[in-house]
């Protein structure tokens, strides 16, 4: 196959809905990158001895990032209608409220990339709607990566609402050690933020997020970009014990609280359902 035909079968692929991305290959400093396709590419790195390991680094990061693939976008009206931020919206007030999180969760991190859990103090909190919203923001620098995880297996939504047609997911992930992560990372049409859908296989929740493969995925996921932010949605933490079980395989967890349905009895005993140490606090969601 030339190089015409090779980048005519990625794009026909990517159509498709998947992320398509380069096979992993060591780096020269130890961390796992993907390679930049080509060998006439890899050539055009700068070695370590030129720039030093952190910057090379810092390059081929940079350079994965700008080849995220796009095969399509969502306008600004699909946006708008979705209810998802993105820098242009004229919903100011929205937009400051995400990026203030952003900023707080940031601090709370030193700047680094993390994992969290976003489940709904009950159900209707609207988790998704902040899960979703909260990678938007992350993923408005362009230096940055952000992948939003539907792990509300009775009910996932944030395929629908980005109009993805999945043909598997996490759960198709987790049951086979064949897998290629690649397989299940689908384009959102939002710029460096990408999605990785609930799944085929929903009947036990609790048995794929308790397994061995479960914490090896977010590990692999979470090396795939060195500067890729993951947010996990769940489901009600009131419902069921999914958003307790993850949290102990993330860095953080959020709680989203809807305004007005809820005493503060009850708000009290949802937080305190989760990890104190890992409680970075609540989002009240009106």
């Amino acid at each position: 196959m030339n190089d015409a035909e090779h980048d005519q079968a990625k794009t026909d692929k990517s159509v498709k809905g998947k992320d398509v991305e380069a096979p992993e290959v060591e780096h020269p400093g130890g961390k796992n990158v993907w390679a930049e396709g080509s060998e006439e590419s890899r050539l055009l790195v700068p070695s370590s001895l030129e720039l030093g390991a952190g910057a090379v680094d810092k390059y081929v990061i940079s350079k994965q990032i700008n080849r995220m693939q796009e095969p399509r976008r969502l306008t600004t009206d699909d946006l708008d209608e979705r209810r998802i931020i993105y820098p242009e919206s004229p919903n100011r007030q929205l937009i400051n409220r995400f990026r203030n999180l952003r900023t707080k969760l940031l601090e709370k991190s030193g700047g680094n990339n993390f994992t969290m859990v976003v489940t709904g103090a009950c159900e209707g909190a609207g988790s998704s709607f902040t899960a979703l919203n909260l990678a938007a923001a992350f993923a408005f620098d362009e230096s940055k990566t952000a992948v939003v995880i539907d792990c509300n297996l009775r009910e996932p939504s944030i395929h629908s609402n980005l109009d993805i047609v999945p043909d598997a997911g996490l759960t198709d992930f987790l049951d086979d050690p064949d897998y290629d992560i690649a397989r299940i990372l689908y384009p959102t049409g939002i710029p460096r933020l990408r999605l990785i859908p609930a799944g085929s296989r929903r009947e036990t929740p609790a048995e794929f997020f308790t397994s061995f493969r479960m914490k090896q995925f977010l590990q692999a996921v979470r090396r795939r970009y060195p500067d890729r932010f993951i947010i996990l949605d769940t489901a009600p933490i009131s419902q069921s014990p999914d958003a307790r079980i993850l949290t102990e395989l993330c860095d953080y967890a959020l709680l989203v609280v809807p305004h007005g349905k809820l005493t503060v009895s009850a708000i009290e005993n949802a937080a305190g359902s989760l990890n104190s140490a890992k409680f970075v606090g609540a989002v009240l969601n009106g």
